[in-house]
């Protein structure tokens, strides 16, 4: 008894004469070295690791100066452990051969290591749709967890929401007003051949099908064969519905009436502003183009081909 009263009066006379500063340093996580093959990924994680220029960049960095800002992770049952934070650092340690990475072994419930995974990943410069898409529905999930109001029976687009949501934590950690939140989270419901084309929207790839936001999100009202139906006939035509369109087709499978040809007949619908058009079958020029040829392509190197075949008709002209 006399030995932990002794142990005890140290322990106070160690607080009594360490300065605030000793022990908050001494309260503080550590950064450890962790070899990379026990490191797992976060389940579901929504943020993709490109391996673009920026990629690259950050590998040669890491070679010259190695990781500046370690990564944090959680321990796991089975002595390894789960990326919470720092799936891209970990990515450019392994481009750039290394072994183990600095990082902050911290004990975080699942609510919690998604929250910090989102906010972690949420100030990139460059996110695509499905990437908020399936972040913003972690993180919201996990505020409910937590026991937060979410208000999810009120209208994904309502304003006038009461008190402090978590949608409204959310915007304020992503600069997305919270209909904009909601709007994102609908994506979650679209097919993954239809979230694509929503990506394409911001990357921008011209030779690609796009969808934007807003027809992409009346879009995942429909069931999951009707925007099968709608994908195999936007392949076959060549086009994407603009948010009228998409309108119309939500109403239709809202009535239980969608079906394959009522999707042709509304995608034959002329848009706003939609030049006159000249459609050739696809079966009578396919022969002529390798499977798999981008319409673009396909386009330029007809018309290519017409104007040499003016050319030739004025020669013989003369």
């Amino acid at each position: 008894m006399a030995k932990n009263s002794a142990q005890g009066l140290l322990t106070t006379l160690d607080d009594l004469f360490s300065t605030q500063e000793e022990r908050e340093v001494a309260s503080q996580p550590r950064v450890q070295e962790i070899s990379i093959d026990l490191i797992d990924e976060f389940p579901n994680h929504p943020f993709k690791v490109r391996m673009d220029e920026s990629m690259m960049e950050m590998a040669d960095s890491v070679k010259q100066h190695g990781i500046l800002v370690p990564a944090i992770i959680r321990p796991k049952e089975d002595g390894r452990f789960e990326m919470v934070a720092g799936h891209r650092r970990m990515t450019a340690c392994m481009i750039a051969e290394k072994e183990e990475i600095p990082c902050i072994v911290r004990d975080l419930t699942d609510e919690e290591a998604t929250i910090i995974m989102v906010d972690s990943n949420l100030q990139r410069e460059q996110l695509l749709p499905s990437e908020k898409a399936f972040a913003y529905k972690m993180k919201l999930d996990a505020l409910k967890r937590q026991g937060k109001r979410t208000d999810l029976t009120s209208s994904p687009l309502d304003n006038k929401l009461k008190g402090i949501t978590a949608a409204q934590q959310i915007s304020e950690k992503s600069g997305d007003s919270q209909p904009q939140i909601y709007r994102y989270i609908r994506l979650t419901a679209l097919i993954p051949e239809l979230l694509d084309l929503v990506d394409n929207s911001v990357l921008k790839e011209k030779e690609k099908l796009q969808i934007a936001l807003r027809p992409a999100v009346e879009l995942s009202y429909l069931t999951q064969q009707e925007q099968r139906d709608l994908h195999e006939t936007m392949l076959t035509e060549d086009c994407t519905p603009s948010h009228v369109q998409a309108i119309k087709m939500r109403k239709f499978s809202e009535e239980g009436r969608l079906n394959m040809d009522v999707i042709f007949s509304i995608m034959q619908e002329e848009k706003p502003n939609q030049k006159e058009q000249f459609k050739i079958p696809k079966d009578r020029i396919s022969k002529y183009f390798a499977p798999g040829t981008p319409a673009q392509k396909i386009e330029d190197t007809i018309v290519k081909a017409l104007e040499l075949y003016r050319k030739r008709q004025r020669e013989q002209a003369r």
